[in-house]
């Protein structure tokens, strides 16, 4: 046995091509049953007022459905329903329920966030005079990334940490997955730079890129776990202040059953006029749904792998991921690993909190087509999560609801397509008449408060708050920033349709994703290019004008998706330009705030008072318990 472990690790340090480490403190971190119910935990009572919150959204998401139901049911099944009009019924109302609980959320997010000072509780303020007891370590994984930048990032982030009491208790790793080439810059970049840091900055690079960033952080538990209380685990875009950090293990230490605290990371960085105004919708919209998501999802929440705090050993006991059988998509490494862990986490009664920081920050992909590259991914990895739903025993309710909604977001697309190919395609066969299968006013009136309300709803939170309006811009630059937003949502809509549908079934099929360094940035792309590259969403967009046209429909009521659609390449080559995004800048349209390190006087970060009872960890501890 003990010839057995001396081999394995003279493998494993064989694979390390090059490594400036601390001495090793290893922590066991068995690989999880799934068939197993784990039963080593204590069980807490039953949270009454948490699921009444969770009622409350489903009530409020199947409220509107019903009645889009009842409308549509009264325009076509008058004289009985025929096979398609049933299609038609089951397509239609899933989808209007989906839209509808995005607006529960956002509408619960805004009252709370507007109403919130009005809150009895008064939340949790940890003190920064508390010395911290714990050892932190702050995980950079890195593979093939843009090494300058993020030792600048991480250069930020180490500053920052140096007025920070207690700082000398947390220290950075980078790990990286980079191939051989790649490796040999960061080795040097390294080198020269690690002196200039006030305190320990690690370094390890893999010869083998074995389980992708799981594998890669679970090599780093099983080596040093042992010798640190806590692990944030950062992207390589990410940057969060040494406030937050010191915010997050604070919390940790007064929550001793709190095993995962995730930050709701904003854009920042956006140089690409795409980037600049997918930057100005995450500040603006982001807020009022995350503060409902964390409402209703309470100690259940989610983990999106970055920007999060971990308790070291709880991520050890419960979150050792086993290759799964089979082949892609189903089979393999669990690629979307990072909401697994947060189920499995609650699985064994550990607490996941989500809060509202204001200094954590990721970057964004520059263009659509990095944008979909990235989605692939991502919907990959979250098919992959629909037959371990019922197969992982001992999951909360809550954490299957949440793996079953984020692959149905994927879903949707196809349904979306499937749709609007069913309502054209009656129409040509004769089944209903051009208009009757069209929402009646009332219907569209519901649809559009449904769509378009939460951005609504994120301006006049905005609008309330004098240094928040400012930091938009003012009100009329915001409101020229949600004018634009609403148009180029309206034409990226489509795109993303039949995108993500093309994704699915290709991902169905076999085809699977590959998980190498993302494109961070770019500088614009040829028309001919971008023609090529969306030729399906041309074709699309041709043919639902061809049946339109063909089966007597209004074509007024398509023409933004064949617009969208057929636009596409003109709207990814455009928007990935820089020189467009810095004329946006200039002429204020989608401003934000600049973040702290580039603003001259730095202001501490909070978790905002007025999303207290949701966004204070330790006011949702108070609420739970």
């Amino acid at each position: 046995m003990i010839s057995g472990q001396t081999d394995s690790r003279k493998e494993q340090a064989s694979a390390r091509a090059f490594e400036h480490v601390p001495a090793e403190m290893p922590l066991p971190m068995p690989e999880q049953d799934f068939s197993e119910h784990p039963r080593d935990f204590p069980h807490r009572p039953l949270n009454i007022d948490q699921w009444a919150r969770r009622m409350l959204v489903i009530l409020l998401a199947l409220l509107p459905a019903s009645m889009a139901a009842h409308e549509m049911r009264r325009s076509i099944g008058l004289d009985g329903i025929s096979l398609w009009e049933g299609v038609y019924l089951a397509l239609f109302i899933p989808l209007f329920a989906w839209i509808a609980f995005g607006f529960a959320t956002s509408l619960i997010g805004f009252l709370i966030l507007t109403m919130g000072k009005a809150s009895a509780a008064q939340p949790y303020r940890t003190s920064f005079a508390t010395p911290l007891r714990g050892r932190t370590a702050i995980l950079l994984p890195v593979c093939n990334e843009d090494f300058l930048g993020v030792m600048g990032r991480l250069s930020i982030m180490e500053r920052s940490l140096a007025q920070v009491m207690g700082n000398e208790r947390f220290e950075f790793f980078i790990l990286s997955d980079s191939n051989p080439d790649n490796g040999e810059i960061e080795r040097n970049t390294y080198l020269e730079m690690r002196k200039g840091f006030s305190r320990p900055v690690h370094y390890r690079r893999r010869a083998l890129n074995i389980g992708r960033k799981p594998g890669n952080i679970a090599e780093w538990v099983q080596r040093f776990g042992g010798g640190y209380d806590y692990m944030i685990v950062l992207d390589a875009d990410s940057v969060m202040s040494g406030q937050t950090m010191a915010r997050l293990a604070l919390d940790m230490e007064r929550h001793p059953h709190v095993g995962l605290i995730q930050t709701v990371p904003t854009i920042v960085g956006a140089s690409t006029f795409f980037a600049r105004w997918q930057q100005f919708a995450s500040r603006l919209f982001g807020p009022i749904s995350a503060a409902g998501m964390i409402w209703w999802a309470g100690s259940e929440g989610m983990f999106w792998g970055h920007n999060a705090i971990l308790r070291t050993k709880a991520f050890a006991q419960s979150c050792g991921l086993p290759e799964l059988p089979g082949r892609a998509p189903f089979g393999g490494h669990i690629m979307s690993h990072d909401m697994i862990e947060a189920a499995l986490l609650r699985r064994r009664g550990w607490d996941v909190h989500m809060v509202m920081a204001d200094d954590s920050f990721e970057e964004f992909p520059p263009s659509l087509p990095d944008l979909a590259t990235r989605d692939r991914r991502w919907c990959q990895g979250n098919i992959q999560h629909v037959p371990l739903i019922p197969k992982i025993r001992g999951l909360h309710l809550v954490s299957r609801f949440q793996l079953l909604v984020g692959a149905s977001a994927y879903c949707t697309s196809p349904l979306w397509l499937a749709l609007l190919l069913v309502v054209l395609g009656g129409a040509l066969a004769g089944v209903w008449p051009p208009s009757a299968i069209l929402p009646s006013g009332g219907l569209l009136a519901l649809t559009a408060v449904l769509l378009f309300g939460p951005k609504l709803l994120a301006m006049g939170w905005a609008m309330a708050d004098p240094a928040r309006r400012i930091g938009f811009g003012g009100a009329a630059r915001m409101s020229r920033g949600v004018m634009a937003d609403i148009a180029l949502s309206i034409l990226m809509a489509p795109v993303s349709m039949l995108t993500q549908t093309i994704n699915l079934f290709g991902i169905l099929m076999g085809r699977k994703s590959s998980w190498s360094g993302q494109v961070r940035d770019r500088d614009g792309m040829s028309i001919g290019g971008a023609v090529w590259l969306f030729k399906y969403h041309i074709m699309l967009g041709g043919l639902l004008t061809a049946l339109a046209i063909q089966g007597g429909t209004s074509v007024g009521w398509i023409i933004p998706v064949v617009a969208g659609l057929v636009l596409a390449p003109v709207l990814a080559a455009v928007t990935a330009r820089k020189g467009l995004g810095q004329k946006a800048e200039r002429s204020g349209l989608f401003q934000v705030a600049e973040p702290w390190w580039r603003t001259n006087s730095y202001r501490a970060p909070h978790y905002p008072e007025q999303a207290r009872g949701c966004t204070s960890l330790s006011q949702a501890v108070v609420n739970d318990h």
